[in-house]
């Protein structure tokens, strides 16, 4: 058995972070990884001390590192794969609160382990049988104070592994006469699944939904739709909307199929932007929307600020109305294309997603995954084919009257 972890490594683990192995950038492999379930295990020890083992197929580059607020540690793996495990069934509860596990963005993944008190770094290695070349990775943690897990708290920044930086750049000039962009935003994604029933995930409803939107959109003619993400990955709310001011969207839509614990909620509902929820799901969909960043792990300790600089007073004023009359155009098509529609389809709430100052935005709940009867449209083709339509309507019935108010204004 041969250790890899470098003296580097855990001069530096006493600070909270463990970067990479190697002193190059980690390589990628061919194939992924698997966990091995077996003998993998998050528990408390004795001493106000934690473990975390992991059995993997094969040695793969990791880097630790610990967040604040609330407390989490955060190890990114190259190239190793969860399917078929739940982290959650590796975790004897204490210490270690929760945990999750997946895909970050393709090619990584990560494990984010919620921390019911602060806890520091003090091993990590990972061990390589010269047998069979399966690796184990165990971290110890020791309990620390609130203010020394504060210092040593936040994301390394490392090209080799960090996600680009969030843009806040002004947005670029429109041509009138160019197609309508639109951004559509599918749900969660990668180690973020959303809201599950059986084997279906919210995620890859979403991205299936938009992909099918996307392409009634485009066959209609007279749009330019983007995607916040293509694939199976993680992409936080804050890139997500910087990723449509960047596009110089004309209009912003996240996609949802949520799912409420009382199991009461049915039929499609259109969100807009508000700082007082209008309904008590909505607030709750808000919050659960926003816990997304983080379970994922997402440094979340600027966030506030970095969207605050965005959000102009004077900017809103103009957007709020759009995106009320969207929404409202919205219902009316995806009414008539034969919904259901929830009895109050029209809500708000301050969810993140929307806090673009100068894009309309909207937030569409398609159904909710706790309903039986929603659940079985949800999974239908051709249903989604017919919401779609509804929804491409509504956009084309909103781009005659928002260009008629322009016109009026400008007049």
């Amino acid at each position: 058995m041969r250790a890899l972890a470098l003296a580097a490594v855990l001069a530096l683990a006493a600070a909270g972070v463990v970067p990479a192995q190697g002193t190059t950038a980690p390589t990628t492999p061919t194939a992924s990884a698997v966990v091995d379930s077996d003998g993998s295990h998050l528990r408390d020890l004795s001493r106000g001390r934690a473990e975390i083992v992991l059995h993997l197929a094969r040695p793969v580059p990791y880097r630790i590192f610990t967040l604040t607020a609330p407390p989490r540690l955060v190890i990114d793996f190259r190239k190793l794969d969860w399917s078929g495990i739940r982290p959650s069934d590796l975790l004897e509860p204490g210490r270690i609160a929760a945990v999750h596990a997946g895909t970050y963005i393709p090619g990584w993944s990560r494990l984010v382990a919620e921390l019911a008190t602060p806890l520091a770094v003090e091993t990590a290695q990972m061990t390589v049988d010269d047998t069979t070349g399966a690796a184990t990775l165990t971290v110890l943690l020791e309990e620390t104070s609130s203010p020394a897990f504060a210092a040593s708290a936040g994301v390394p920044q490392d090209p080799r592994w960090d996600l680009p930086p969030v843009s806040l750049s002004p947005m670029p000039p429109r041509d009138p006469d160019a197609p309508l962009v639109v951004v559509l935003d599918p749900g969660h994604g990668g180690i973020d699944p959303g809201a599950e029933a059986g084997q279906l995930q919210e995620k890859s409803l979403m991205l299936a939904f938009a992909r099918e939107l996307q392409e009634e959109l485009l066959r209609a003619g007279g749009y330019k739709v983007i995607l916040t993400r293509n694939d199976d990955r993680f992409v936080s709310l804050e890139t997500r909307v910087s990723m449509a001011r960047a596009a110089g969207a004309d209009v912003f839509i996240s996609l949802h199929a949520d799912a409420l614990s009382d199991g009461l909620a049915h039929g499609a509902t259109v969100h807009v932007l508000s700082e007082d929820a209008s309904d008590i799901a909505s607030a709750t969909l808000a919050e659960r929307h926003d816990r997304g960043d983080i379970l994922s792990g997402s440094d979340l300790t600027r966030t506030d600020d970095e969207v605050t600089g965005i959000l102009l007073d004077l900017a809103r004023q103009e957007t709020q109305p759009r995106s009320r009359a969207l929404a409202q155009n919205l219902v009316s098509g995806m009414s008539q294309a034969g919904g259901p529609m929830n009895r109050r389809p029209l809500r708000s709430a301050a969810f993140s997603v929307l806090k673009s100052a100068d894009v309309p935005s909207v937030l569409i709940e398609i159904g909710f995954m706790s309903s039986p009867r929603d659940f079985r449209n949800l999974q239908d083709p051709n249903w989604r084919l017919g919401l779609a339509r509804g929804i491409r309507r509504g956009l084309d019935s909103w781009r005659v009257q928002d260009a008629a108010r322009h016109s009026l204004v400008r007049q």
